[in-house]
């Protein structure tokens, strides 16, 4: 099989996993080096800072050792199978490179024999391209619970992000889906990759020009909708690694039906909003300050698909509003529908000088539809007594998207 055909099957097999994106690494260019992290060429993937990164997003092959029943790789799958060797990974990377197609590698696999055979294989890629071609671009691989301790330290040498997927948020699942897992093999690598990070932060400021440790970090991914776990378990779980492991990002992967599916799997995939909800409640976790059971409560444990995690909030909370723009503090603010943390600082600094008023927050590009019902600036609040509105909710929630498609089916073709 030639190099393009196993990367039809490889590139799609990779689809699946979510958890691709560049980010942190500190990999400059160099005059003797190829490739570097800044951006150009064709973009794919978004990093937190607002860049758009190209990544070369393969298996190095779908034939796996272990049976999740999730997965379109599992070892009693019918799928057309295919396996790279390093050499061919890396020369596919290097003349997408030269042709200005990306700027990195994403780099999984199935399980072949074993973890750390597995695992030298993927590394034997990373130092093929860093040592042998110089490349200084981003490189994000993947590890299985396993892995010997010298081969993670290998794979934190060479590579930008290692990622450790958990899959489902409890053993339960895991148990159910993807008998070869564990929760607790997961989490017990993710801790040797964070140790190992520690070690490298403290050395690098003890000695200048220390080796680096994975220096963007590690991440997971979850699978959503394979089973009925509610969302308050999933961002539980999630919030816990966070804590736990100090991870970049916990990724969601919405559960996509493979063929000839176990019974016990829905036939349809979840609708992809629920990706976007949960990404969204993360971040009120991460950088807003929500507790778990304030996204979630009890008699709410899944998200509203209608609303985002913090509009819902505020809509069952209205006692808290509105605040008062001028003299609320910052952590009120955060609470405020419409308001990010960019545009939060932003009013703090600007009310140091001058009383806010709706023509302020207009010029701040502040969403005062969502926004305004929540707030009382100088000059009245932009929707003064909103708030109490019995028809808030339906006043703030998305119309309806037209689909651009509805009806073509049942026209007749056009000659």
């Amino acid at each position: 099989m030639d190099v393009m055909a196993k990367l039809a099957i490889l590139a799609d097999a990779a689809k699946y996993d979510a958890s691709c994106a560049s980010s942190g690494s500190r990999r400059g260019g160099s005059a003797n080096g190829l490739g570097s992290t800044q951006p150009s060429g064709i973009c794919h993937s978004y990093t937190p800072d607002g860049r758009c990164v190209s990544l070369l997003k393969v298996l190095l092959t779908n034939h796996c050792i272990y049976d999740c029943l999730y997965c379109d790789s599992r070892m009693s799958s019918d799928a057309p199978r295919a396996r790279f060797t390093p050499d061919e990974v890396v020369r596919l990377l290097l003349d997408f490179y030269r042709r200005n197609y990306v700027e990195g590698l994403f780099l999984s696999s199935g399980v072949i024999n074993s973890p750390d055979r597995t695992m030298e294989e993927l590394i034997a890629v990373a130092r093929t391209l860093r040592e042998a071609h110089g490349f200084r671009g981003y490189i994000h691989l993947k590890a299985a619970p396993g892995v010997s301790d010298e081969l993670i330290a290998a794979a934190g040498r060479y590579a930008d992000r290692l990622s450790v997927n958990v899959e489902m948020a409890n053993q339960r699942e895991l148990d159910q889906l993807a008998p070869d897992k564990t929760i607790v093999g997961a989490e017990r690598l993710m801790s040797r990759i964070r140790a190992r990070r520690d070690e490298a932060t403290g050395e690098a400021r003890r000695r200048h020009r220390a080796p680096a440790f994975a220096p963007a970090g590690q991440s997971t991914q979850m699978v959503v909708g394979a089973t009925d776990t509610a969302d308050a378990e999933i961002l539980g779980t999630a919030d816990r690694l966070y804590r736990a492991h100090d991870l970049r990002r916990v990724y969601y992967s919405a559960y996509s039906p493979v063929d000839k599916a176990a019974a016990l799997l829905p036939r349809k995939p979840p609708a992809l909003v629920r990706e976007h909800r949960l990404y969204q409640a993360a971040w009120l976790l991460r950088e807003n300050a929500f507790a778990l059971h304030e996204i979630v409560p009890a008699e709410a444990p899944n998200l509203d698909l209608e609303v985002d995690p913090k509009l819902a909030w505020a809509l069952r909370n209205r006692g808290w509003f509105p605040v008062a723009v001028n003299t609320a503090p910052r952590e009120l603010l955060l609470r405020v529908p419409g308001l990010g943390v960019r545009n939060v600082d932003r009013i703090l600094r600007m009310r140091r000088v001058r009383a806010i008023r709706t023509e302020h927050l207009s010029r701040l590009q502040v969403r005062l539809r969502k926004a305004g019902p929540f707030l009382i600036t100088a000059d009245g609040a932009p929707a003064q007594g909103a708030v109490d509105r019995l028809d808030l909710r339906a006043q703030l929630a998305p119309a309806e998207q037209l689909d651009l498609f509805a009806g073509l089916a049942a026209r007749p073709a056009e000659r």
